[in-house]
């Protein structure tokens, strides 16, 4: 420990699927880069598990086939309203589901094997920038430098209280809550099924289990605080919710949980960090698109790093200045109406009555409905 490094092109922090997605393409380009990634590998995170085929051939031309690791095939979206009353919608584009478990392994064992070092258990718990480069410092007493860096961690980290990012000041009152279950549902369709304050998804994964996992915002005056006393008092009022709760077999001894998360705007570029995946802005979980938008983000943000060559010429203020500035366009322009089509829509649920009359009335008009499912998904994204 106690290393100094400083032969990096890029280090990128947080190994998710934005961050890895990034990793295996800077260092087919040639690019040194290092990820550390404050977990290990696998493990599992709150996610809702389900991934767009929009980004299916980006990923098989990097060499991960999903459906070698056991993926599911979901071709349909089924909407319960508080009461239990089922409504249903074809997916048009279609989807797959894979645990993080698994996903984040397999893209791992790729950036490896593409040339990325992967460091696990390293926390980063500061960043500096000076003379037109970065120096980390890592909870294990490293220090890194480069003169890019991603970052790629995830919802909500300490990190953002350093970079005293805006939406760091708000105590949402968001739970966000997983598990795995084996359990008697249909394998090609995803369920969303709303309670009062929230909603639950349900969709299959590999190995005959299936992904649970539900968002709630607690009020301040919250009656029902612990997680067991909100799903039997607040989210067993939906009759659907109640029988998969007490007719499935759970595989998780305890739950994985999440606190406090938000879905305000963030910034593309912080402190002249790129960020990436969740960092740079969360989809809502009802719209269920959040792990493409990482792979498609890095994606974007990977062409634009290699379009720079650093290998070539020094990246000076003026290029990187430019390079902040196209990130900040590009992300915008792929995601902005995504994500706002999900602050949207998720409007509509969480309310008892409102949620009955918007899940009926949007069932009603066909072409509304496959509109608005059309606006949280993205184009195919090329290989």
């Amino acid at each position: 420990m106690g290393d100094t490094r400083t032969d990096r092109d890029v280090i990128i922090i947080g190994g998710g699927l934005a961050g890895l997605t990034a990793a295996i393409m800077l260092s087919r380009a040639g690019l040194d880069v290092l990820v550390l990634e404050k977990g290990i590998y696998p493990s599992h995170k709150v996610c809702g598990e389900y991934v767009s085929n929009e980004v299916l051939p980006f990923l098989k031309s990097l060499g991960m086939d999903p459906y070698q690791l056991g993926a599911s095939t979901i071709s349909r979206l089924r909407l319960s309203t508080p009461s239990g009353r089922n409504v249903y919608a074809p997916l048009d584009m279609g989807a797959f589901g894979l645990s993080r478990y698994a996903f984040d392994q397999a893209m791992c064992d790729l950036a490896l094997r593409s040339g990325a070092e992967v460091l696990s258990k390293r926390k980063v718990s500061e960043v500096a920038f000076a003379q037109n480069y970065f120096t980390i410092k890592t909870n294990t007493d490293e220090t890194y430098s480069a003169p890019l860096v991603i970052g790629s961690y995830g919802k909500r980290d300490t990190l953002d209280k350093q970079l005293n990012r805006d939406f760091m000041q708000e105590r949402t009152g968001y739970l966000g809550v997983k598990y795995h279950i084996q359990t008697d549902y249909p394998a090609d369709e995803i369920g969303l099924d709303n309670f009062e304050g929230g909603y639950c998804g349900i969709s299959r994964i590999e190995d005959d289990k299936y992904n649970l996992c539900y968002l709630y915002r607690r009020p301040r005056n919250a009656i029902y605080k612990t997680i067991p006393d909100i799903q039997k008092h607040i989210m067993y009022q939906n009759p659907v919710l109640r029988r998969i709760f007490t007719q499935s077999d759970f595989l998780f001894t305890k739950p994985e949980v999440i606190n406090d998360f938000s879905f305000a705007a963030k910034k593309a570029v912080e402190d002249h960090i790129l960020m990436c995946g969740d960092a740079a802005g969360l989809i809502t979980p009802l719209c269920g698109n959040g792990m493409s938008m990482a792979i498609h983000a890095a994606k974007l943000l990977s062409e634009l790093i290699i379009a720079v060559d650093i290998k070539k010429e020094e990246l000076t203020a003026g290029k990187r200045k430019a390079l902040e500035s196209e990130y900040t366009r590009t992300w915008q322009h792929r995601f902005s109406k995504r994500l706002f089509w999900g602050r949207t829509i998720q409007g509509l649920f969480g309310n008892e009555t409102v949620s009955e009359i918007a899940i009926r009335t949007l069932h009603a008009i066909r072409p509304v409905e496959r509109a608005l499912i059309a606006a949280t998904h993205g184009p195919v994204v090329s290989a």
